[in-house]
């Protein structure tokens, strides 16, 4: 073959820290990163005469004086307002500027989760089946007969990814297991809450949007066949840990006035997604949820007379 004939193509890289979806990641450094962490916000200086008798007053010039064609002239116009001091702590007396909103930012989300190394050396037995119209999973092993303490806490920390194909196959994965094996997840429900938590504290609109999909699954899960419907009795104890976030972002609704919103089939309304998801934890949670989510989201109104 000539070599004329030879079209190299460079790879995209979607993170600077990886290489393609299909090369190992280079997780140097990336360890120190906390997913979801956050950065404190900088303290604003203490003025010293919030705390003392006398106030810190700036010394006068003696430059500082009328001069001639520079008053009002007996006019009501106001004269400029002068610039707050500076007394090299900040301003004095400027007024409380709020920070931005920092409660709904991105938190860091760095593409070093359990899920990723494991696919990546060939630990999960999937792989993607392309098919016509949708792709679907492959699985090389029966799903009832999986570990499901080994592997779906896995599958749940990579819901936070979102390079493709990790962020497919961990989605789907967990849709096939709790479809498949719904009667072995109940007792896992311990060593899910963490990669929950984690999804979640990133607050990314992508990575929460596929969590609450997911949690609605999960809620439900056992509920088919006639099943105990035990897994929303089991979620109450970690509302704590779960329900801060949705209080958070439980008024994120389109503002669209009377507008049609073409984009609802897709379900990607965080406030109505949250709502939904609040009313299974109460439908299926027991006696005890209620009170539980009332507590952490005041705002909440019961759906079960």
């Amino acid at each position: 073959m000539p070599a004329s004939d030879i079209k190299i193509t460079q790879k995209v890289a979607h993170f600077r820290e990886t290489g393609s979806c299909f090369d190992t990641t280079n997780s140097g450094g990336l360890v120190l990163v906390r997913p979801g962490g956050h950065e404190f916000a900088t303290a604003k200086a203490i003025e010293p005469s919030a705390f003392s008798i006398s106030k810190q007053v700036a010394k006068p010039s003696p430059r500082n004086f009328q001069r001639k064609q520079t008053g009002t002239g007996g006019t009501l116009v106001k004269a400029p307002k002068a610039a707050p001091l500076d007394f090299g702590g900040g301003p004095v007396g400027g007024g409380n500027k709020m920070f931005g909103r920092e409660a709904f930012a991105r938190r860091p989300n760095p593409p070093n989760t359990e899920f990723r190394r494991f696919y990546e050396r060939g630990d999960l037995p999937i792989q993607i089946e392309h098919g016509g119209t949708a792709n679907k999973i492959a699985w090389k092993v029966e799903i009832g007969k999986l570990d499901f303490h080994h592997y779906l806490p896995v599958f749940f920390d990579g819901l936070r990814e979102l390079e493709s194909p990790y962020a497919f196959l961990a989605e789907q994965g967990i849709y096939d297991m709790l479809q498949a094996g719904w009667n072995k997840v109940l007792p896992v429900i311990p060593q899910l809450i963490i990669p929950i938590k984690t999804a979640l504290n990133t607050r990314d609109p992508v990575v929460m949007v596929k969590t609450l999909k997911v949690l609605q699954a999960l809620v439900v899960a056992d509920a088919q066949d006639n099943g105990p419907a035990l897994i929303g009795q089991a979620l109450v104890p970690y509302y704590r840990q779960i329900l801060p976030v949705l209080n958070i972002f439980i008024r994120k609704n389109l503002n669209m006035g009377d507008s049609i919103d073409y984009g609802q089939k897709g379900r990607t309304n965080l406030g109505d997604l949250i709502e939904e998801t609040l009313e299974l934890f109460e439908q299926f949670g027991g006696d005890d949820s209620f009170i539980n989510i009332k507590y952490l989201v005041p705002t909440y109104q019961s759906v079960v007379l």
